[in-house]
């Protein structure tokens, strides 16, 4: 190592009580302090910016007209499919330290943009319409992005020690937006709401800048250092645009069967999610007639969620994903999900239905995104952003889609909800099996 990168890792002797800390939660190892707090920093502004404007959305959705969101829905799949040429454009022209800070400005621009024609006189549906859809993309495309930097950045023993942490940080802003919308909406109001995302977003941009300058000047030097001891394939901030077709995102995951199969998996876990989704709506209408019954039980489960979320993900993520591997924590959600199926098809009441949501959201955020984020950590810059990208958004939300109408189908041949939930136990066995494929050949892709 050399001597710059033997005193840059001393930080953590200036805290050495946060370093202790945080090492017996996340196995922290020198110099990997800032670039976690810098993580974690980041994830915590993005979301919180995003659950900040999360239900203005959906009081959107109802100004918009409720006998509309199918079309939303709709007009969301198609605009994120136009984001994908589009932000292959943006990366074959601009290097990755000019690019990231270029999208979230323009991210920030458009959350001006937006509060701009809240107050304005213009027709109030058209701008609701138009807002939704524009949230729903942004959701799933700053995180696909974020964690694009982060795997750009961190090797994959590193991802494994350090994810969890890293992902509680956006369960915390997720817990911290909602509760700042509930309280400044009363004094500011809603389009001002707009304006206090856009500063988290600026918090955000922040972080980017200095995630990108750490990597490049030497403040995550212990990362090369880790790549140099392990022999794990490691990555860096590029210099150079990434060039490649606009299209490129689709090409790398039809011509490489590794992304086809994160791409397949990504697919069976949204249907199996969906399938459960629908099902807890049927138990739950069926078992509560009172709406504002429903929506104090949605409000508590996704309480429960987020809370059981953030303490799995602070002190057990990373034990987890390093006790049992990645194959261990791929493997818990389709387990769960295919117990709590199995469960439901056998005893259909509101108690189980909830159980199993809980379970399998918690188990989702704390254990297998993360998980599911180390599987990029191996493949090339290119396949990082453009493919991840195409599967985070585009293959989400196609997954969401279909089997929408599939349980729809099944509904109309006349197959009740408990006979679906045995349906998709299959599913549930498909997705356990590729996670663990999947887990192998990232291993053997992460060695030397």
């Amino acid at each position: 190592m050399s001597s710059s990168s033997a005193s840059k890792p001393a930080s953590p002797n200036r805290f050495p009580g946060i370093y202790s800390a945080v090492r017996r939660l996340a196995a922290v190892e020198r110099g990997e302090l800032w670039p976690l707090f810098w993580a974690f920093a980041f994830f915590f502004a993005l979301l919180c910016a995003y659950y900040i404007i999360r239900p203005i959305r959906d009081e959107m959705g109802i100004a918009g007209g409720v006998e509309h969101l199918q079309w939303m829905f709709s007009a969301t799949f198609l605009s994120t499919l136009a984001v994908v040429p589009l932000f292959g454009w943006v990366t074959r022209r601009f290097a990755v330290k000019q690019f990231l800070p270029y999208v979230y400005s323009f991210l920030i621009g458009n959350l001006l943009l937006f509060y701009i024609l809240f107050m304005s006189e213009l027709r109030h549906e058209y701008v609701a319409r138009a807002f939704f859809i524009w949230v729903s993309v942004f959701n799933l495309f700053i995180v696909s992005v974020f964690w694009s930097l982060m795997v750009d950045i961190f090797t994959s023993e590193q991802a494994k020690r350090l994810f969890g942490v890293i992902a509680a940080g956006g369960t915390a802003g997720a817990l911290a937006g909602p509760a700042l919308t509930a309280v400044l909406v009363i004094h500011i109001g809603t389009a001002s709401l707009l304006l206090i995302s856009a500063l988290f977003l600026g918090w955000a941009l922040v972080c980017i800048n200095r995630l990108i300058a750490g990597k490049r000047s030497g403040d995550t030097q212990a990362i090369a250092a880790a790549t140099d001891r392990r022999g794990t394939a490691g990555s860096s901030i590029n210099d150079k645009p990434m060039g490649g077709g606009i299209f490129a995102g689709i090409r790398l995951v039809l011509q490489s069967s590794y992304l086809a199969g994160i791409c397949l998996l990504m697919l069976l876990y949204t249907a199996l999610a969906t399938f459960l989704y629908f099902h807890q709506a049927h138990i739950v209408r069926d078992s509560i007639g009172d709406p504002a019954g429903r929506t104090a039980l949605f409000a508590s489960m996704d309480f429960s969620v987020n809370a059981i979320t953030l303490a799995i993900q602070i002190f057990l993520s990373s034990r987890v994903i390093r006790k049992f591997g990645l194959a261990g924590a791929l493997l818990l959600a389709p387990l769960i999900l295919g117990t709590g199926l199995l469960t439901l098809w056998a005893v259909p009441v509101l108690a189980v239905v909830v159980a199993v949501q809980i379970l399998q959201r918690a188990g989702n955020y704390a254990i297998m995104r993360p998980a599911r984020e180390i599987l990029f950590v191996v493949v090339g810059t290119e396949e990082k952003y453009k493919a991840k990208n195409f599967i985070d958004t585009v293959v989400y939300r196609a997954g969401d889609l279909s089997s929408a109408w599939i349980y729809a189908g099944l509904q109309a041949l006349g197959m009740a909800a408990s006979g679906i939930a045995l349906f998709a136990l299959p599913l549930a066995g498909a997705c356990a099996w590729l996670s663990f494929k999947l887990s192998r050949r990232q291993e053997k892709l992460a060695k030397p």
